[in-house]
């Protein structure tokens, strides 16, 4: 099945992850293994991705048995644009789908509607921070 819009898995994790750790309030931590049992993703993946947001300033951790993740920032503070951006680099809106400098017609055959795709999702997790997901379980 083709798919218009393509979520990369670790730009998925990075969202659900830090959802799911926000979710735990001041004093909450998540360790790995839970994160994957809720994600249902790989431990090994997760703790790339929770990596990238610690060294970004998101996350702070803990190592041993009772280690896990935590928020370094209030959730009102982190938006879902600087988490994808985090994981991903940089989200630009282009006016080719496929980044292309040239194009055998003179006009888009898709008429804009992917820079409009772009822009609306880059604007919708632009104007969503963690906080807006603590209490939506």
């Amino acid at each position: 099945m083709a798919k218009i819009v393509n979520l990369t898995e670790a730009a998925s994790i990075g969202f659900h992850s830090m959802i799911i750790i926000a979710q735990q309030g001041n004093n909450g931590q998540i360790n790995v293994n839970h994160l994957a049992e809720k994600t249902g993703s790989s431990k090994f993946h997760i703790s790339k991705v929770m990596q990238k947001l610690v060294k970004d300033g998101f996350l702070g951790s803990h190592r041993g048995p009772a280690g896990g993740f935590y928020l370094a920032k209030p959730p009102e503070e982190i938006t879902l644009l600087e988490i994808y951006e985090a994981i991903e680099g940089k989200l630009e809106v282009t006016k080719c789908p496929l980044a292309r400098p040239t194009c055998p017609f003179s006009a888009c055959i898709f008429e804009g509607v992917t820079v409009k795709m772009t822009r609306d999702f880059r604007d919708f997790i632009r104007d969503h921070t963690l906080a807006y997901y603590v209490n939506k379980k």
